[in-house]
């Protein structure tokens, strides 16, 4: 029979293996990247570009995450009224696991936050989760898709394939209604009141959708530019690069398979990124373009803590005795 120590020993190592996990991933990368480049040569690329522009940026980058809490805010407008500072709060530490914990485990602190401070429950919650990173996956892609229609021997072709693309989420709400009903018919009946809470869960409307729809793509294309203009200001060239490589790492992060913190994966997903958009493939500049991805990469968790760091002194709502 094992002592109680033992046994307090086990299942504390069972409750924090998944950050004992990303502690010691991040670590390792950290001394890779000492051991391949050394810390010196990775900060000294912001030191040559200047305070200035990376203040600039980080503000930018950081703005972001008060549009996705608007988006939030604005899909369960009834839950969270008055109450956007401690919806931010929410977002902030959600958007930090999900960048942290591998393989996107990070999202599931999203409907159990959103039950915890507002009430909703988890399957309305995770419904509207789904339908929101559908859609940041969607703008993603279709920005991806711009470049791919530009440099196609088929114009025609590339540019009507796009737009049928372009229009997937709107044949998808439309049709909604539809594909609920079916999927009620096949459950139980002791399951259909699932079925009701992830239809909560979707868009009340057409006017709703179309903001959820917009704030995605006006959320996406602020951090992207932003990335891209960072690589370049780091000698990502031609700019059409630096905007391959901001997609491509973003486009990592929205990824089932996702490494704590971004780990690897979001450095490649920049890398490959701009060389599919036209960044040379020497091996010169391939070793530049990826001390400029880890950059970039930290950038982005710079950001992310900056964000959770200004969210803390929003704090839960004392409880009315």
């Amino acid at each position: 029979m094992k002592s109680p120590v033992v046994a307090s020993r086990q299942s504390w190592f069972a409750r924090n293996r998944m950050l004992l996990l990303t502690v010691t991933i991040v670590a390792a990368y950290a001394i890779f990247i000492e051991w391949f480049w050394g810390w010196a040569s990775i900060l000294g690329q912001w030191a040559a570009v200047g305070a200035l522009p990376v203040v600039t940026a980080l503000v930018l980058l950081t703005s972001t995450y008060f549009l996705r809490t608007w988006r939030i805010y604005d899909y369960f407008p009834r839950e969270t009224a008055g109450r956007f500072q401690t919806l931010f709060r929410v977002t902030q530490i959600h958007n930090l696991l999900n960048i942290m914990m591998p393989f996107r485990t990070g999202e599931t602190s999203f409907p159990v936050l959103m039950r915890t401070e507002f009430g909703i429950p988890l399957t309305r919650a995770t419904s509207a989760l789904l339908v929101m990173r559908l859609l940041d996956l969607h703008a993603l892609l279709a920005a991806a898709g711009i470049g791919f229609a530009i440099g196609s021997s088929h114009k025609a072709l590339a540019w009507l394939a796009w737009g049928v693309f372009l229009l997937l989420p709107v044949a998808g709400f439309t049709v909604r209604k539809t594909l609920l009903r079916f999927a009620g018919k096949l459950l139980p009946s002791k399951l259909q009141h699932f079925v009701a809470e992830i239809e909560n869960g979707l868009p009340a409307n057409a006017s709703a959708f179309a903001r959820a729809w917009a704030m995605t793509v006006i959320n996406w294309l602020v951090k992207v530019l932003v990335l891209a203009w960072a690589l370049s200001l780091m000698g990502v060239l031609p700019l059409a690069a630096s905007f391959g490589g901001a997609l491509g790492g973003e486009l990592s992060s929205v990824l089932p398979v996702h490494a704590p913190g971004g780990v690897g994966t979001y450095p490649a997903g920049i890398t490959a990124g701009a060389v599919a958009f036209g960044a040379s493939g020497e091996r010169a500049a391939v070793a530049s373009l990826a001390q400029a991805s880890i950059n970039a990469h930290l950038l982005i968790i710079v950001s992310a803590l900056t964000g959770t760091a200004v969210s803390l002194p929003f704090g839960r709502r004392r409880r009315e005795l």
